[in-house]
């Protein structure tokens, strides 16, 4: 068949979609939104193959308005500008005012966002956008201030598990072949929780039989995987896979590594400054305190990106990605709020002990707010030992240093401070 797996089974309704439960389930705020047929603009983030599409599409049909549906990879101000006047010959005749889905909206620059925003703000349209990347970063505070993020999840594993059984059970297609999954992991793993990819991989493993009596292990899904790999990328989901090889090759210490998934990414297209970005939070992430200098570098590579625009950045950004890639690496920070904020959902909101607390007024500082804190610059060392967790979770450690040179000197320093709270 000619239509792709994923497409013949896209759904048509909030009842059939799969995954973003915290979204479109029973009682959850987009489908109350929905329901009540009163919906804001807003924009879908989030990574591809998820459904962002999907959802534009079924909150059009619900709502019975007019859909109009532009990519920001090949629309420009004049397509937009097309839309809108036909939106308010809709509006004009008394209709429904039309949805407008802009899929991959970060691609927009931002003349083509300022021509959206007398139409939002106007209501002759109401907006889907649809993005992988942080709308903080890519769309203008004007069009994201007047419409409501809404971040989709990667599908899970029940979430991935369902949508093959859907397809088995009602594609027409696949219903003339006996199909009997014994593994499911290759087929999860590859497709990295993408609804789109799993169906991709699926339709091109049934494909691969000779008869129509299909047993479907790992081991058959990676062969047949591995020799058509070109075919299964059939979205463009190698954009994904190569700022991973990116990205783990730096982590992992390889600077020609980098340099030659850089040169993929450059010569494929890619905004410089979405990998000048993910390079700031790798130096955070992976690097940290182990070099708190590469923060600092990968910082003023996004800037320096910023300012001088391609070819010459792809010589700053090989300046930052050798650099990040030589350097020690440690995740100790990236571990230490994961960990604060495990505890924190666990815990809740603990309350903030008596003597760090503010206590701006007389009355709180007779009922103890304040009492007992030990001005810290008032002792040797500009230190003094006291708690500053609340009590339930007192001596809790969510900081552990590295093992590399820079972070063993801070654990030696804190252990001076506090003791054995710091040792290995």
């Amino acid at each position: 068949m000619s239509t792709p797996l994923a497409e013949r089974l896209r759904p048509n309704s909030l009842d059939e979609y799969i995954g973003q439960e915290h979204l479109i389930g029973k009682t959850a705020v987009l489908r109350k939104a929905i329901e009540s047929g009163v919906i804001p603009s807003m924009i879908f983030w989030g990574p591809p193959g998820v459904g962002k599409t999907t959802l534009a599409n079924i909150i059009s049909h619900q709502l019975n308005r007019p859909f109009y549906a532009l990519s920001a990879i090949n629309s420009g101000v004049k397509d937009i500008r097309e839309v809108i006047d036909k939106a308010k010959s809709h509006s004009f005749f008394g209709s429904h005012n039309p949805i407008l889905f802009i899929d991959e909206i970060h691609r927009f620059s931002k003349s083509q966002q300022d021509s959206l925003l007398g139409a939002v703000e106007k209501g002759i349209v109401t907006l889907i956008g649809a993005t992988t990347e942080n709308p903080s970063f890519e769309v203008i505070s004007a069009l994201l201030s007047r419409c409501q993020v809404y971040i989709l999840k990667s599908l899970e594993k029940d979430d991935l598990i369902k949508l093959l059984d859907q397809a088995i059970e009602k594609d027409k297609w696949l219903q003339e072949y006996t199909i009997e999954i014994i593994e499911y992991e290759a087929l999860l793993r590859l497709s990295g929780g993408d609804g789109r990819k799993l169906l991709n991989i699926f339709e091109l493993v049934i494909q691969s039989f000779d008869d129509k009596n299909c047993i479907i292990d790992n081991e058959y899904v990676m062969n047949i995987v591995q020799q058509n790999l070109a075919m299964y990328d059939k979205a463009g989901e190698q954009h994904y896979d190569i700022i991973s090889a990116f990205i783990k090759s730096i982590r992992g210490s390889d600077p020609n590594a980098g340099l030659y998934w850089l040169a993929r990414m450059i010569e494929g297209g890619e905004d410089p400054l979405f990998i000048a970005r993910r390079l700031v939070i790798l130096a955070s992430e992976d690097i940290g305190n182990a070099n708190p200098n590469a923060l600092l570098l990968a910082n003023n590579c996004f800037q320096a990106v910023n300012l001088i625009g391609m070819p010459e950045s792809r010589i700053i950004l090989a300046q930052a990605v050798t650099y990040l890639a030589s350097s020690a690496k440690s995740n100790a920070s990236y571990e230490g709020i994961e960990n604060a904020i495990a505890t924190v959902r666990e815990t809740g909101d603990l309350p903030v002990p008596l003597h760090i607390r503010n206590a701006p007024t007389k009355l709180m500082k007779d009922i103890g707010y304040g009492k007992e804190y030990k001005y810290s610059h008032a002792y040797d060392g500009n230190f003094k030992e006291q708690e500053y967790l609340p009590d339930v979770i007192q001596g809790t450690k969510f900081y552990e240093p590295g093992n590399n040179a820079r972070e063993l000197e801070l654990r030696k320093y804190l252990q001076t401070l506090w003791k054995e709270k710091y040792k290995y």
